[in-house]
């Protein structure tokens, strides 16, 4: 596939701030994005449940259900500026690759319209639509936040592996076309990349609003109704925990076959070598991995790639050193997600043997607050682990843009005001962070306090619109004279 080079003129000085309000906005973006993934199947859960006959599950549903569109509102202001970001930052992809991604992207904007109509239909539902056929809702909710996501991220898998198109001579250099949008939606890593994702997802979702409800027992709130917002996304959690290792070898191999230096900055392989062993941690420092343990088994590393123990592992120095991606950032993001995720995992089986224990009439699985501090340490650290991950993902295939076809250098604007649209995109994301919490806390307060609507901060209240009206006085029941209506006959006049 023809490579496209950096020309040999100074690299853009927007490639910098353009990188940064890119990775500002994706990283607070995919939080928001969890929760529209896996959000609604938690609320579902709980719906059914109240359905038949659990007035806590119910009333839990009706407060994540208006958290639920707090986020999306709040989501759709950030996946917006995302949109015209790829645009703004990035005119040479979308000039070159608009029509090989642009299906994906158009799909995923029906998708966002389909998950708006239902979410709204579902808040605004509460005492208005047949309970079974309210909480039905939530389904194409669920799927329509799935297939947007599954869309976004075909889109990023297409540039790690890109296909649905041929480059060809042209006036300008080269042309693109035999242009097939669905190949470029169904590329070779999308499947595996969003089955990462999706279990990444609900751990962070289930882990965080686990660690919300932990945090308010352990400040002494008391009810079933903080116990199951603890219990029921930790089940959630419960599952895609341990899944997720599993997913992850299987991702490992396929970036082992078809990005093997971004696997190279993984493991902080300098030398290519045979029968290489597995070091944990340890920061890679001038082309060499120091203070890492290494596991004693030979070849080790170079089975978990190929499942062949003496197969030949490329190192970095294998390419040019302008083509090679930063491997301490590389290597430093992916040893964060790889700890954290093992963590999170013996906190699940720390979970599945205090249920058992509880089981057998032991004591209670929420009563011991060391479990419950862990739970509240779980849900941020879950979200760091998210960051850390799509770090390899996204810095790993540097210097490409897309793989080993466009730069990410030949990609970036040449505008010279992108260090005024990162400060600008800082300052909205941040005060939508404080205005989220802040809407938040003000929710969990009213709740706490019984009230369960949210009130109205203008115009008459509910109490008054619905008062029985004061007893008129005798003077306003009296019938009016003609002459007070102006109807006089001439007569009177």
């Amino acid at each position: 596939m023809i490579a496209l080079l950096a020309s040999e003129d100074a690299v853009s000085g927007a490639l910098l701030p353009a990188r940064n309000q890119m990775a500002l906005s994706l990283g607070w973006h995919i939080i928001l994005a969890c929760f529209g993934m896996t959000f609604p199947i938690l609320i579902f859960v709980l719906h059914r449940r109240g359905l038949r006959g659990d007035a806590d599950s119910l009333e839990l549903a009706q407060r994540w259900s208006k958290i639920a569109a707090l986020l999306f509102a709040v989501g759709a202001v950030s996946g917006t500026i995302l949109s015209f970001e790829m645009g703004l930052l990035w005119p040479g992809l979308m000039e070159r690759f608009g029509d090989v991604v642009g299906l994906a992207f158009a799909l995923e904007g029906i998708a966002f319209f389909v998950e708006a109509i239902f979410l709204g239909l579902y808040v605004y539902g509460w005492e208005r639509i047949p309970g079974r056929l309210h909480s039905l809702l939530l389904l194409p909710i669920t799927a329509a936040g799935i297939a947007g996501s599954f869309l976004v991220i075909s889109v990023n898998g297409w540039m790690q592996s890109p296909t649905g198109f041929t480059l060809v001579d042209g006036p300008d250099g080269f042309e693109v076309v035999d242009i097939d949008p669905l190949a470029a939606i169904f590329n070779d890593t999308v499947f595996l990349q969003f089955l990462h994702m999706y279990l990444a997802a609900v751990m962070v979702v289930g882990f965080m609003v686990s660690a919300v409800y932990a945090g308010l027992l352990l400040r002494g709130r008391q009810g079933r109704i903080y116990r199951l917002g603890v219990l029921v996304p930790l089940l959630f959690a419960g599952i895609a925990t341990p899944l997720q290792p599993v997913v992850g070898h299987f991702a490992g191999q396929q970036v082992a076959s078809s990005q093997p230096i971004k696997l190279a900055a993984l493991e902080g392989l300098n030398e290519t070598g045979s029968r290489v062993p597995l070091e944990l941690g340890g920061l890679y420092i001038d082309g060499e991995l120091r203070g890492a343990v290494e596991v004693p088994i030979p070849g080790l590393l170079s089975f978990l790639s190929t499942n062949d123990i003496n197969a030949e592992l490329p190192g970095l120095e294998s390419v040019p050193e302008d083509e090679r991606p930063p491997a301490g950032i590389v290597h430093l993001a992916y040893t964060a997600m790889i700890g954290i995720g093992t963590a999170l995992v013996g906190l699940i089986g720390w979970a599945a043997l205090r249920w058992r224990r509880a089981r057998n009439g032991g004591s209670d699985i929420l009563d011991s607050r060391l479990f419950l501090r862990a739970l509240t340490v779980a849900g941020p650290a879950a979200i760091f682990a998210l960051e850390a991950g799509w770090v390899v993902t996204e810095v790993g295939r540097q210097p490409w843009i897309v793989y080993e076809v466009l730069r990410t250098e030949d990609a970036v604007t040449d505008a010279n005001y992108i260090w005024v649209t990162f400060i600008a995109v800082a300052v909205v994301y941040g005060a939508m962070t404080v205005a989220v919490a802040a809407v938040i806390r003000s929710m969990s307060r009213r709740w706490a306090a019984g009230d369960t609507h949210l009130a109205r901060v203008y115009g008459p209240s509910p109490a008054e619109s619905l008062a029985e009206p004061e007893p008129a006085t005798p003077a306003e029941t009296e019938p009016a004279t003609p002459a007070e209506t102006g109807n006089a006959s001439e007569a009177d006049r």
